[in-house]
């Protein structure tokens, strides 16, 4: 076999391809096999058909046709090999020429790694939020803690904003009742959002057996997006009552005796979620400013695949699962479907920067992820998917994603090095140690600012794989 590469432009080759006809003859003999194996011909036992009967009665051109897709796929491959090609995606392949007993002579065009060139990364700058708590952030922690452990007390007067209400429910559409439009019993807090449209205003000054209508847009069911006519009875009123700020509150709702107690562990726990969002900023903008850095041509037909795969789970998975329509998405993002796709190309766009950027810094730096490593990672990629571990990680190995998981891990290790290398500080001139900050938070139980790069790197990425 012989084979050429011609370069068209930085991100795909034509591979020309001349493969002796003596080369296809282990093809040619699985073919005759898996004929034999598939077809009946009287007189012959089944397995045992002569080739020349094989191409009397199907003829030779089944078995060339055969044996050519048998072959195609492995001389391709020796030939990405000897071409040291770092493809991507799958080749289009044409047949330029093959006669019975001539050489096979077929090109493929193909999507390839842009070769990248790392340059000095040590001289990015990026500025940072500080890390504030303020006494105003601590009691709206506690105000919202004590929300959590309000108590409901039935009232006689009408509903007011931030009551419980239960009411039962009776959507129609033109008319007639949805069978699947029926609900009773649903408590509901008044200006919580959590219903439909619209409630707030009908139950607002209705007391207990109280009635009312109103129009709202179903958001699930079989009407789904359509306006229906909705009739809610006020079953009960409930008031909410939150409990006094103490001592006692603080033996209730956690484990100190003292509400000083209380007010400074949650201090120290915001203190810690910006510490963790601060360096999460660090690593976005270190990302942004090394993306700046470097020219990296983007291959058409995986931005356009990575496109339309963005498409899909919006349209197949988060529309259903959120009930949205393109319609109402488009109206809650603010956004005409153009600005939209705008937006789409370009996050697709810095998506494939940023793999192909990290995947060359890991080779540049020899990075190499170990099974703590991925374990840790698997383990938070999990919590997030909403999945137990070991659900997860028998999704991950059936999948064949394990792969995917290490390049993710490794990706976030390339990009803890820019910004262990990059000088960042926050908005009062103050320089952040985040490899301090990993040392703090590690011993806090926290999580450290390397998986945090992981999994920064994971969301929403593509994965433009090898594929040979």
């Amino acid at each position: 076999m012989k084979s050429a590469v011609e370069t068209l432009n930085p991100t795909r080759v034509r591979l020309t391809v001349e493969v002796p006809f003596e080369e296809l003859k282990p093809s040619l003999d699985a073919a005759y096999k898996k004929i034999n194996e598939q077809v009946t011909v009287p007189g012959f036992r089944k397995g045992k058909i002569p080739a020349r009967v094989i191409d009397q009665r199907f003829g030779r051109g089944a078995v060339l046709e055969e044996a050519i897709n048998d072959a195609l796929p492995k001389f391709y491959t020796d030939a990405v090999n000897e071409g040291e090609l770092n493809v991507l995606g799958q080749p289009d392949v044409d047949i330029t020429e093959f006669n019975d007993g001539d050489e096979l002579k077929f090109t493929a065009e193909v999507d390839i790694r842009p070769t990248i060139e790392i340059p000095d990364f040590s001289g990015i700058e990026v500025v940072v939020d500080a890390v504030e708590v303020s006494d105003e952030d601590v009691e709206k922690s506690l105000e919202q803690l004590r929300d959590r452990f309000a108590s409901t007390t039935p009232v006689e007067r009408p509903a007011a904003d931030g009551d419980v209400v239960v009411v039962d429910l009776e959507a129609s559409v033109d008319g007639k009742v949805l069978d699947d439009g029926v609900a009773s019993g649903v408590s509901y807090t008044i200006g919580s959002g959590q219903l439909l449209d619209g409630i707030d205003e009908a139950v607002i000054g209705l007391e207990k057996g109280g009635s009312a209508t109103f129009t709202s847009e179903l958001k699930g069911g079989t009407a789904e997006g359509q306006q229906a006519t909705v009739k809610v009875d006020v079953t009960d009123v409930q008031e909410r009552e939150l409990p006094a700020l103490d001592d006692e509150f603080a033996q209730l709702a956690s484990e100190f005796d003292t509400l000083e107690e209380l007010r400074e562990d949650s201090r120290t726990r915001l203190e810690r979620m910006k510490s963790y969002d601060q360096a999460t900023q660090a690593q976005e903008k270190v990302l942004d400013a090394l993306i700046e850095l470097i020219e990296v041509p983007i291959p058409e037909k995986l931005l356009q695949d990575e496109i339309g795969t963005r498409v899909h789970n919006l349209e197949h998975h988060q529309f259903p699962q959120m009930g949205l329509t393109w319609d109402s998405y488009l109206e809650a993002e603010g956004k005409t479907r153009e600005e939209y796709d705008a937006d789409l190309e370009q996050q697709a766009v810095k998506g494939i920067k940023t793999q192909f950027i990290l995947d060359e810094l890991v080779n540049k730096e020899k990075l190499s992820v170990n099974q703590e490593e991925l374990t840790e990672h698997l383990m938070r990629r999990a919590a997030t998917s909403g999945m137990t571990p070991d659900q997860f990680a028998q999704a991950v190995v059936e999948g064949g994603q394990v792969p995917i998981l290490v390049g993710e891990v490794a990706r976030g290790k390339a990009l803890a090095v820019v910004v262990e290398a990059a000088k960042v500080t926050d908005t009062n001139g103050e320089v952040v140690d985040l490899a301090d900050e990993d040392e703090d938070e590690d011993a806090s139980g926290g999580e450290t600012v390397e998986p945090a790069a992981a999994d920064a790197v994971a969301d929403g990425e593509p994965e433009a794989t090898e594929k040979a």
